[in-house]
């Protein structure tokens, strides 16, 4: 349609177009946001829920290394989320849920949030340091319970506790609240073992195995719902992942405890491996912003668990690389690594949206459950300055150029600035790749979880 004008008037609209497009609110950078680690989240023996300050002069036990900075800084982004009206409606829809098969549309209010830049590198290296930091044990005195709200479910940090673990880091204006939860501790992955290794494997091995951990015939199964030749009994699978000791149950409690320490904030949650999922899971539940950093796949224990499922699950962002056979569920089958270990990784399909490094084609990374850990993720992927080929998106600028130079005078139509017209047919053909710090995060496609096993019920 700009064609047909007089060229002074299609210079006149342009040039004001231009001038418009330069300071649209779009263009500027993002806010950031400055944080510090406040709490440790915890259990005692006697199951109740404890937390612990943590002061500046024990800030060098959470650092990744002493040259470290203790305050992380993230650059933001605003999106929308669905959160349910109330934590009782949500209750009340996931048991009619379990015992109805009903869903609840009306459950769901969409709002919009402040959320990290999953598009910015240094935004997910700030992230994984702390997700890291969750692995870390820090002073084993001064722990205290939250007064007015408190439920008897194990989380945490005590010495002798063999629960979910992790640190809380708060904004520098307290409007903000990041929750971390440790992964599992293994000393043939991460972690280095410790008290937790046992609880670990069980959460692992009931939520990632398709029944109960039956990877083969020699397998002491973790749960009584296997019935022979490939069949799976959906019931009995479904209530093993109801019981209070484990994480998905003590996460809630968890959240829970730090909104009523933090009634005004906004939660993010993130983890690495087992916590990646447990953050997934709690992101679904609340309408919490999540970035998971190698979490097993966690769709099916969604399924599993009866989630109510939210219009969108894109506040879910998952950080994946392709040598890592965990994160990607090809760590299965009797000769695997994760099975010799006796773990049952068999899950294949995320929540959200995954932001997949292709680093098998492009670093040369061989696949290696080695290369799961974070520490790995910090310093040999994210702290590198690298590009990621991706296809353009639909709203990208470099499908319309640039914005700020001469891709306005193309999105017009000038032929003479590689605009539209005859140039459109000399682009045809041409790779429309373009490079970005971060790969942009996609939902999954087509996935299935399990195709191999029969679900039902049984007499027997």
């Amino acid at each position: 349609m700009l064609a047909i004008l007089p060229t002074t008037l299609r210079l006149l609209l342009g040039s004001l177009l231009w001038a418009s497009e330069l300071h649209h609110p779009l263009q500027q950078d993002p806010p950031r946001m400055s944080f510090q680690l406040r709490h440790q989240h915890a259990v005692t023996n006697s199951s109740r829920v404890i937390f612990n300050d943590v002061h500046d002069s024990d800030l060098v036990a959470h650092s990744l290394a002493s040259s470290d900075p203790y305050v992380y800084t993230l650059r933001t982004s605003r999106l929308t989320t669905h959160k349910p009206s109330s934590l009782s409606a949500f209750h009340d829809a996931r048991l009619r849920s379990i015992r109805h098969a009903q869903s609840d549309a009306a459950l769901w209010e969409g709002i919009e949030v402040v959320g990290p830049n999953v598009t910015d590198r240094e935004t997910l290296l700030a992230l994984a340091k702390m997700t890291n930091n969750a692995y870390l044990a820090g002073r084993d005195s001064g722990w205290y319970d939250v007064t007015g709200f408190n439920n008897s479910i194990p989380v945490g940090w005590e010495p002798s506790a063999d629960g979910l673990r992790g640190h809380i880091f708060v904004s520098s204006d307290n409007t903000t609240v990041i929750l971390s939860i440790k992964g599992t501790s293994a000393g043939w992955i991460t972690g280095g073992g410790g008290p937790t290794v046992r609880k670990d494997k069980l959460n692992d091995n009931l939520m990632f195995s398709c029944c109960c951990a039956r990877v083969g015939p020699t397998w002491s199964t973790v749960c009584g719902c296997y019935k022979g030749a490939g069949k799976c009994s959906n019931s009995c699978v479904e209530a093993s992942l109801l019981d209070e000791e484990l994480f998905y149950s003590i996460g809630l409690n968890l959240y829970n405890n730090i909104t009523y320490m933090y009634p005004h904030a906004n939660i993010w949650v993130t983890g690495h491996s087992l916590g990646g999922s447990v953050s997934s899971l709690l992101g679904a539940t609340f309408g919490a912003p999540v970035v998971a950093f190698e979490a097993p796949a966690e769709k099916l224990a969604a399924t599993r668990l009866h989630l109510p499922s939210p219009p969108s699950t894109h506040h879910i962002t998952h950080i994946i690389h392709t040598a890592d056979p965990i994160a990607m569920g090809t760590c299965n089958g009797v000769t695997s690594s994760c099975s010799l270990a006796g773990y049952a990784m068999e899950t294949r399909c995320h929540l959200g949206q995954v932001a997949l490094y292709d680093v098998v084609s492009k670093l040369g990374w061989s696949v290696d459950i080695r290369t799961h850990s974070i520490v790995n993720i910090i310093e040999r992927l994210l702290a590198e300055e690298l590009e990621w080929d991706d296809e353009p998106l639909e709203d990208d600028d470099t499908t319309r150029g640039n914005v700020r130079a001469g891709g306005l005078l193309h999105y017009l139509g000038w032929g003479w600035w590689g605009g539209k017209g005859d140039g459109d047919d000399k682009d045809k053909g041409k790779d429309k790749t373009v490079r970005r710090p971060v790969p942009v995060a996609k939902p999954e496609v087509d996935c299935v979880d399990c195709f191999n096993w029969e679900y039902g019920e049984w007499d027997g």
